[in-house]
């Protein structure tokens, strides 16, 4: 089987950093913008205007057998067990990981990812067993807020695409795109370049339809990511069929953080129309996918995903009322 891939890699030119004080990657490079009279990039500047990060860091204690560990509240919401992390304290503890060497699995549960969870054990299993699970799906926060245990914002995959990517190029951790149509991940590559130039592209695939059921498959995926030795994979193949090959990879690049991403590399390549803003606060770029794709969408979200978000919030509205 043919499978496309390119292998091209943007060597960036090599700085000595030194180690910065501080709360997060962030911090660091806000000095060395601050060092060098550059520009903040975008995530420490958001980060900057935050409280100091040991005082979050400091509510949070290890997982049973991970010294690093999680946040010490997790949420349950929808069947699914979510971390309560801000767009910074995620990208904050995969820099972190990656320190360490330590590789993992992030993945960013929306409502069409609930809905599947819990009509497939094994789907849920997968979500389950990820490092990290983020909410990226306003009505995940809706209900969270609803059962008092409220998360402190959406984190969509969409962004962490960017802030992820930011943060790689500080570091000069290199990166590969996985997933889309043909040209797609490339696509999405060049123009991750353009935003972040120091950013390492270590390469680009894009399996072709039906890769999943051959033998060989798996293998040529393999084989590429195995060579390229990137330290942060984006896998948009949809759920979950992203999530089933991440955990198939994960032995073989155990230093690598994974992030199943959806339709983010289409987002970032442009080759997909993105909500305006207002319209993903008010969580409402679900309706905007579906005016712009409803062949593709209709049935998965007005008979499914939009029941069951009615279903989910309806019983945790009738929860907080008679708890």
């Amino acid at each position: 089987m043919a499978l496309r891939a390119v292998q091209e890699t943007h060597q960036a030119p090599k700085k000595t950093r030194q180690a910065g004080e501080g709360a997060g990657w962030a911090g660091q490079a806000a000095r060395r913008a601050g060092r060098t009279h550059g520009a903040v990039p975008e995530t420490a500047a958001r980060d900057a205007h935050r409280p100091v990060r040991e005082e979050v860091r400091a509510q949070r204690r290890p997982r049973p057998g991970d010294d690093h560990g999680r946040p010490r509240h997790r949420v349950r919401v929808a069947g699914l067990t979510i971390d309560p992390m801000t767009e910074g304290e995620v990208v904050d503890h995969v820099v972190g990981a990656l320190k360490r060497g330590e590789g993992g699995h992030l993945v960013t549960p929306n409502m069409d990812i609930a809905w599947t969870a819990a009509h497939d054990p094994g789907a849920r299993e997968l979500v389950e067993r990820a490092d990290l699970s983020i909410a990226d799906g306003m009505p995940l926060v809706w209900a969270a807020r609803l059962l008092g245990t409220p998360l402190p914002a959406r984190v969509a995959g969409a962004d962490l695409i960017w802030s992820l990517s930011e943060a790689a190029a500080f570091y000069r951790h290199p990166v590969y795109l996985l997933g889309g149509p043909p040209g797609v991940a490339r696509q999405a590559a060049d123009r991750l370049v353009r935003r972040h130039p120091t950013l390492v592209v270590a390469g680009t695939q894009a399996p072709p339809y039906g890769f999943e059921a051959d033998p060989g498959g798996h293998d040529e995926i393999r084989e590429a990511l195995v060579a390229a030795a990137p330290r942060l994979v984006f896998v948009g193949l949809g759920f979950p069929k992203q999530e089933r090959l991440i955990a198939r990879l994960r032995d073989d690049l155990p230093g690598t953080w994974f992030v199943g991403c959806g339709s983010a590399i289409a987002f970032a390549a442009g080759a997909a129309p993105r909500a305006p803003v207002w319209m993903r606060e008010a969580g409402l770029e679900w309706l905007f996918r579906l005016v712009h794709e409803p062949g593709r969408l209709a049935r998965r979200y007005l008979r499914h995903d939009l029941p069951f978000t009615l279903r989910l919030l309806g019983s945790c509205l009738l929860r907080r009322l008679f708890s």
